[in-house]
């Protein structure tokens, strides 16, 4: 009922209380403040550490921007080794891996997204990682990989650009007909245009390829 009362009420009850109750009273409030002190310092050291990763990483992409690559990466390492639970690192963590790709370190690359793809709480930026997870592994020639990275989620919303990038890995595995399949189910859910492309081109291979079968098979059956 106290949080109905005045504060003059509030503080009579209180005095009321540790006269009949003598210092367990006492001490129950200074609990009580101490937890809501306890709180509020732990919500401001929370604010600062968002304001401090915030800041690093918008350090780190005006480096990028004005062409520093040596500095972004080490405004990146700051951010991983001092905030490495903020959603900011994982954001870093993307950038860390384009710059990675960009120079050839295919693997770092795979780290940093891997990453981010098991430790990120936001589902959709998971989500990216995992697309652009599967990009670098098809890259790697780890075709095979690439499609267990992708196939381990449901897309959601990403489900075109999952359908794509299962396309390139079929592709990269000499599967055509699958991956036209995979394109064309991107293609109607709503992907890129440069996908009519790649569709165009298999769907060309594709009568050529079947009547290459057909002759196999009879001339097997003579």
């Amino acid at each position: 009922m106290e949080e109905y009362l005045s504060e003059k009420e509030q503080w009579e009850w209180i005095k009321a209380q540790v006269r009949e109750n003598g210092p367990a009273v006492i001490l129950a409030v200074a609990a009580v403040g101490a937890g809501v002190s306890g709180w509020r310092w732990w919500q401001g050291h929370l604010d600062a550490g968002r304001l401090e990763a915030g800041a690093k990483y918008t350090q780190m992409v005006q480096a990028l921007d004005g062409g520093d690559r040596s500095h972004a990466l080490v405004l990146f390492g700051e951010l991983e080794r001092g905030y490495a639970a903020s959603p900011y690192t994982d954001q870093a963590r993307l950038l860390a891996a384009r710059l990675y790709v960009l120079g050839g370190e295919l693997d770092r690359a795979a780290a940093e997204l891997g990453a981010v793809v098991e430790g990120s709480k936001d589902r959709n930026l998971a989500l990216v990682a995992r697309l652009r997870l599967a990009r670098v592994q098809i890259a790697q020639g780890k075709a095979d990989a690439a499609l267990a990275t992708l196939n381990a989620v449901d897309a959601g919303a990403f489900a075109a650009h999952y359908h794509e990038v299962r396309g390139d890995a079929y592709y990269a595995k000499g599967d055509k007909a699958a991956a036209l399949k995979e394109y064309r189910s991107a293609q109607a859910a709503g992907s890129a245009p440069l996908l009519g492309l790649k569709i165009a081109d298999l769907a060309a291979d594709a009568p050529a390829a079947a009547s290459a079968a057909k002759s196999t098979a009879a001339g097997s059956g003579k």
